[in-house]
């Protein structure tokens, strides 16, 4: 049965600060479990994730190229800190500061899915991190196939990391601590 993909509405969705969405899934980012705050703000119900590929949360102004890193980082057995934004069941979006890292098994050392812990970002750091994700999405979009602007968002990103000296997850942490730092200031 194939669902059919919400549009995206332009209106975000938020959930309460202490809240952590948790969810587990397959190696291949099939669905297995979902807690009740990543059910609620997705809107679908568990028996609707469970089962599906994490992509049906995925939202189009995800640039393809911070999935890339995200996929490179956690087949090479690494965690990984993202800013990630979500598209809900019913077209609104939800921004995560999400947590990946990949299960492995304790007799083999192979990934036998990932879990994935989010909490709510903060919104100083998603302004932020929205005009980066704008920038590399202009750059994919500019190229005729999807693999090439992949490589030229991907190659673009690197850049401007490079340029900052930070890696990514580097980034993630600077936006973040800053976001906290200018909140607790107010």
């Amino acid at each position: 049965m194939n669902q059919q993909r919400p549009t995206a509405t332009g209106i975000e969705a938020t959930f309460n600060a202490s809240q952590i969405l948790v969810s587990k899934t397959d190696p291949r980012g099939v669905i297995r479990y979902a807690n009740s705050a990543f059910v609620q703000i997705s809107g679908y119900s568990e028996a609707e994730l469970i089962g599906k590929p994490h992509a049906i949360l995925r939202h189009p102004d995800m640039p393809a190229c911070v999935f890339k890193l995200l996929w490179d980082t956690l087949q090479a057995k690494k965690e990984l800190f993202a800013y990630v934004v979500n598209l809900c069941k019913d077209g609104r979006h939800y921004w995560v500061l999400a947590h990946i890292t990949p299960d492995l098994s304790p007799t083999s050392g192979e990934i036998v899915g990932y879990h994935s812990s989010r909490r709510a970002p903060v919104p100083a750091a998603v302004t932020q991190i929205r005009a980066l994700y704008a920038q590399l999405r202009q750059e994919e979009s500019r190229h005729s196939s999807r693999v090439a602007g992949m490589q030229a968002s991907s190659a673009m990103l690197h850049a401007i990391l490079e340029q900052r000296g930070q890696t990514y997850e580097e980034y993630v942490f600077a936006l973040t601590t800053s976001s906290n730092s200018a909140r607790l200031a107010a």
